[in-house]
């Protein structure tokens, strides 16, 4: 029987389904396999006591952080909000990063990866996380590269995931390296769940989250831009609105809101177009045309350009 050794660091505040994911896709390659293959899950505490989650589950450690420990082949970080509260503390920190340089790979699942990035080994390497902490992730560790897009990347040894269901795909991804694909794929039948989910990220986060103050110049241009995305927009046309020079009008743009105007447009249709597409049953030619696309073949390519999914395949995902 093969047998691979697996640490789920465990902190208080973690998020529960980052562990009891993963977990039971590991245990199942055991029954899959015929017992052939085990993955042994051993859980690590960073305090001696039972280990309270986020949901207010508590969980008694195999080990602690303290304690001998077996070599692990592979260690999996969770998140939740209890990580931010293990950044500065020197022990936890130490310990990850001596993990690190033992073990086969690490895993990260949602903003655990901020656990990982405070050991400063990360430097260099590009990581994912759940979408809502990418800014966040990139202002505190300003030499990691984050992608805020990715559901997982692999970086050398470090797989890094967006958030709590991602820790699924990474465990599915880890089982395929392990044991190959058919047995991936026959975890993944049995959670009900895809071997590998289409589209990123900002299929799940809304697009335009940096808008300008309302009583700002270019608030101004964002409002008439949303109140009219059925127009044929350019850059030429939003500066003659706003009584502006298209040099003056991209500089302050640009400055104010961390974007150009016209992706601004792109972004504020797709999001249109994404509601449409949630809350009603206009047919797809018409959810291009109301939101502004040249026409449906043009909105399908931009979708698939910025969220890697087709409209017909977001409005079968999402539609209330």
């Amino acid at each position: 029987m093969r047998k691979i050794t697996i640490g789920m660091l465990l902190f208080p505040g973690f998020q529960m389904l980052d562990i009891a994911g993963p977990g039971d896709a590991f245990a199942e390659v055991d029954i899959l396999s015929g017992g052939n293959f085990k993955y042994e899950l051993v859980s690590v505490g960073t305090t001696r006591k039972p280990v309270p989650s986020a949901s207010g589950f508590t969980i008694m450690p195999d080990r602690t952080i303290f304690d001998p420990c077996p070599h692990f082949d592979t260690l999996i970080v969770p998140g939740g909000l209890g990580v931010f509260n293990i950044l500065e503390d020197t022990t936890v920190i130490d310990w990850i990063k001596q993990q690190i340089g033992d073990c086969r790979r690490v895993g990260a699942i949602c903003n655990g990866v901020f656990a990982l990035a405070a050991t400063t080994l990360l430097n260099g390497k590009t990581v994912t996380t759940h979408w809502m902490d990418a800014a966040n992730l990139a202002s505190m560790f300003r030499r990691v590269n984050v992608d805020p897009d990715r559901i997982y990347i692999k970086e050398g040894s470090i797989y890094t995931t967006a958030g709590v269901t991602a820790g699924i795909d990474l465990a599915l991804a880890l089982i395929e390296e392990d044991c190959g694909k058919k047995m991936a794929l026959d975890v993944a039948k049995y959670l009900v769940v895809y071997l590998r989910r289409s589209g990123g990220q900002s299929q799940f986060s809304p697009l335009l989250e940096k808008q300008a103050a309302q009583d700002s110049v270019i608030g101004a241009a964002q409002s008439y831009i949303l109140e009219h995305l059925d127009l044929d927009h350019t850059l030429a046309s939003i500066a003659e609105y706003m009584q502006m020079s298209t040099r003056n009008l991209s500089r302050v743009f640009q400055k104010e809101c961390g974007m150009t105007a016209m992706n601004f447009v792109t972004d504020a249709r797709i999001d249109a177009a994404r509601r449409c597409l949630e809350s009603t049953a206009l047919g797809l030619k018409d959810v291009a045309q109301h939101c502004g696309f040249e026409n449906e073949d043009g909105m399908r390519r931009i979708f698939v350009r910025r969220l890697n999914i087709s409209p017909a395949d977001y409005r079968q995902r999402f539609r209330l």
